[in-house]
Parts: structure tokens; C-alpha cells; sequence
């Protein structure tokens, strides 16, 4: 099947491409021109140069495409360029929504987040769940959520589009929070904040797994919530600790965390500088706890990923 995977150098889609590959797909590769393409080095793709946000680069990527997952995202919390993840998350999702359909793709398979739910105050919610928060914790959930619109109406127009909504997607290459676990691995790090916050875990080869299987199985306007399960961040460190032999770091008081956050935060808008600890971090940590299951992807699609210590055993391993 010929594929096209638009953010495809980064963590999540390189994974995708080469999972594609292994399976016999024909892989053509949405990156920019200036993009870092070291994670595709070697790969039997095909490269379209483009970008989400320009339509007409995203018409001739789609020429004789009959899939397209659309993975491309512009993904950061604290201090960052709105206007810049507006054009990336929303306008780029409506440009490959509209390209896809005057190239008559059979189908889209959309990478979503469960950030699009809000904060659901620790009460464990499926795909059924309506959004209760008023307002938005961050740029990212904002912006996810009219772009999901966008789907979720070109599913009611007649696409095949189907959804996923990944919890926080882990492996020993994860450009996020992949470098925390190094450096803690290594003693660099000694100190943490949030110990009860509470973070859903999915390996990024589980994600794609769950990606593959509602490609071929999912009906139109399906959503598929992917997380192996949750834990606090304390019992996260101590599950390394144990494995990595590492003790763990020490937690933060967060009324520190909080003036630190109200310190940095106003330093970071005059120096266009995104801070470690901001005001939208302290409350991501200490504010907001989304809660999820996957049970629908696991009774409908046969999905089934590795524990959420499978996952964090498997990093240590990669890592040391």
C-alpha cells in the first residue's frame, strides 16, 4: 500500500515508517526541507518536502497515496509560540484533511492526545467522555481540540478518518522525557517536582501497534484512546531506582515549585526563553489530572501493549 506519513522524522512517526516498511508498505515521507532526518538514515522511503502548514506542498505529496497518517504536530507546554502551533496543529490538520480528499485517500489515520478531554479531576474516562473543563491548561490541548473538530466534521462529511489518542508516549529515544531518564540514570539528577502527579504511559512501538490495527480494522469516525495504564510520577522514579540502581531524587516542596514557576515565568516572556518551571508546568503538575482507560482499543482492535513497567524496565535496559 502506498503510505504517506507526514511528521514522519520525528519520534513517534519514524517508529511508524519503519514499522510500515517491515510490513510491506510503500512509504513516502512528509518532511521539511530543513528537517533532521537522522532517525529515516538508510530507509527504503520516499521523501516529499513540504510542510502542513502549505497546501500545495501537501497536493503533490498525495499524489497516488491511498493512506495517510497524519502525525505531524507542533507538541510543547510553557512559553511558546501560539500563533506558530495554531498554523501547525490546526491549519496544517484542515490542509491535510482538504488535500486528502481531492486526492481521494481512502483513509486518514489521525495521531490525536488525550489532552483534548481537559481535566478530568482524576476520574478515569473513556472515549465516551464529555469535556467538563471550561478553558484550556495549555496552547497544546487548545489547539489539538480544534483540530480534532476538524476531523471529527470531515468524518460527518463522508471521510474515513480514524482517531488516536495517545497518553504520554515513552521509548529509550523519546526526545522528551527520554533525556530526564538518562541524566537520573547517570546522578544528574537530584531533584524533582510533582511526586503525586499522575502520567498514562505508552510505549511508542505499543502506539504505533494501535495505529496499524485501526488503519485495518477501524471504521469511519472511530477514536481509540492508547495508554498502557497510569502511575505517579514518585512510583515512576522508584520502579528506575530499583532497575537503574539509582536513588531516587528528591521531591521538591511545591509551594518552592510554585515561586520559582511565578519567578521564572515573567523572566522567560522578556527573554523569549522557555523556562524548565513555569506557571502552565506548576499547573500541569500540581493542577490537572487526566485520568484515561483503553479498554476500548484492547476489547475491539485485540490491542495489547506492554505494562506500564514493562515500558520503563525496557528504557533503563536501552539506556544502560
Amino acid at each position: 500500500m502506498n503510505v504517506l506519513v507526514t511528521g514522519a522524522n520525528g519520534f513517534t512517526g519514524s517508529h511508524l515508517v519503519r514499522t510500515l516498511l517491515d510490513r510491506g508498505d510503500r512509504v513516502t515521507a512528509m518532511v521539511r526541507i530543513s528537517s533532521d532526518v537522522s532517525r529515516l538514515k538508510g530507509l527504503n522511503i520516499t521523501y516529499a518536502y513540504g510542510d502542513v502548514t502549505d497546501r500545495a506542498s501537501l497536493d503533490k505529496a498525495m499524489i497516488g497515496i491511498e493512506r495517510v497518517f497524519h502525525v505531524a504536530a507542533f507538541v510543547e507546554l510553557g512559553l511558546v509560540d501560539a500563533d506558530r502551533m495554531r498554523r501547525v496543529n490546526v491549519d496544517g490538520t484542515r490542509n491535510v484533511i482538504e488535500a486528502a480528499r481531492a486526492a481521494n485517500v481512502a483513509k486518514i489515520v489521525y495521531c490525536s492526545t488525550v489532552g483534548i478531554y481537559g481535566d478530568t479531576k482524576g476520574e478515569v474516562i473513556d472515549e465516551t467522555y464529555q469535556r467538563q473543563q471550561e478553558g484550556f491548561s495549555s496552547a497544546y490541548d487548545e489547539t489539538k481540540l480544534a483540530a480534532q473538530e476538524l476531523v471529527n466534521q470531515a468524518v460527518a462529511d463522508g471521510m474515513d478518518i480514524v482517531s488516536i489518542m495517545p497518553s504520554g508516549i515513552f521509548g529509550a529515544d523519546d526526545p522528551h522525557f527520554g533525556p530526564v531518564i538518562k541524566n537520573f540514570l547517570k546522578g544528574r539528577l537530584r531533584v524533582w517536582a510533582g511526586g503525586d502527579r499522575i502520567t498514562g504511559i505508552v510505549h511508542v512501538d505499543d502506539l504505533v501497534d494501535l495505529m496499524l490495527r485501526a488503519a485495518d480494522n477501524a471504521a469511519a469516525g472511530e477514536h481509540f484512546i492508547g495508554t498502557a495504564g497510569d502511575l505517579t510520577t514518585r512510583e515512576m522514579f522508584t520502579i528506575l531506582s530499583e532497575a537503574g540502581g539509582v536513588t531516587p531524587p528528591t521531591e521538591l516542596p511545591e509551594p518552592l515549585v510554585r515561586l520559582i514557576a511565578n519567578i521564572l515565568d515573567p523572566i522567560g516572556r522578556v527573554l523569549s526563553w522557555n523556562p524548565p518551571i513555569g506557571l502552565e508546568r506548576a499547573h500541569y503538575v500540581y493542577d490537572r489530572c487526566v485520568r484515561i482507560s483503553s479498554e476500548k482499543a484492547r476489547r475491539e482492535l485485540g490491542w495489547e501493549p506492554r505494562s506500564v513497567e514493562t515500558v520503563l524496565l525496557e528504557i533503563v535496559k536501552a539506556l544502560r
